[in-house]
């Protein structure tokens, strides 16, 4: 059975009711909002763990909401819509969220996907340290916080997992297919687009230069590194 709070946002009513019904079952707290203004207004009163965002809603778009949230937020986001192009997910990947479904799903898919994105992993080095300093980017891992400059990174769940990952491997090409196993779960790892974004938002909120990165690097055909000063 699951456990969390998770809020549902779909204009249309008997998709939110099925979703209610289906995740109520499944042990989950379920709360809805139809529209994305009424869906900022709860996150923003209340605490959740997941939000399941459709992309295409009347007035603000799935894809806005979704920015919107993170600007408030570090919450697990999954967004669902019936586009399904690469470029689509991307794009939904881009603006914050951790996962991409496409309607129609079954509900054991869903479902499995809600489980990936609550699973809350603890990398550390190996050395057992708790804290990581490189450059002038400071990770607590206990506390899941990062600083950057002296100042506080928000970072999504799965930023975090990943960057913690990158961490407890330092110095160490990582596979693609490793790093999706190990931090969405073992039902991914094709997704490499998922890499090549959450990546791109580490380094855009972490490294000096997001075009010439110091630390989190490509290995070519095979993955990513994070490297650390030896």
């Amino acid at each position: 059975m699951g456990e969390g709070r998770i809020l549902v946002v779909d204009d249309e009513p008997q998709i939110r009711r099925v979703m209610r019904a289906a995740l109520v079952a499944a042990g989950y707290e379920v709360s809805d909002a139809r529209t994305g203004d009424e869906a900022l207004d709860r996150i923003r009163s209340e605490r959740y763990d997941l939000v399941l965002l459709d992309i295409n809603m009347p007035g603000m778009t799935g894809i806005e909401a979704c920015h919107e949230i993170r600007l408030l937020s570090d919450v697990s986001i999954i967004m669902m819509t019936v586009r399904h192009t690469d470029a689509d997910k991307v794009e939904a990947l881009d603006t914050g969220a951790d996962d991409y479904v496409t309607k129609p799903f079954g509900m054991p898919e869903m479902l499995a996907r809600i489980r990936a994105a609550l699973r809350r992993k603890l990398f550390s080095p190996t050395s057992g340290a708790t804290h990581l300093r490189f450059g002038d980017v400071e990770i607590d891992f206990p506390a899941r916080r990062v600083m950057a400059g002296g100042k506080p990174i928000r970072l999504s769940s799965k930023e975090f997992d990943l960057l913690s990952y990158l961490a407890s491997h330092a110095n160490r090409a990582i596979s693609h297919e490793e790093l999706l196993h190990a931090v969405w779960g073992p039902d991914y790892g094709e997704e490499r687009e998922y890499l090549r974004v959450f990546i791109n938002r580490l380094r855009k909120k972490l490294e000096p230069s997001v075009e010439n990165p110091q630390y989190l690097l490509t290995e070519p055909w095979v993955g990513y590194r994070l490297e650390l000063p030896r």
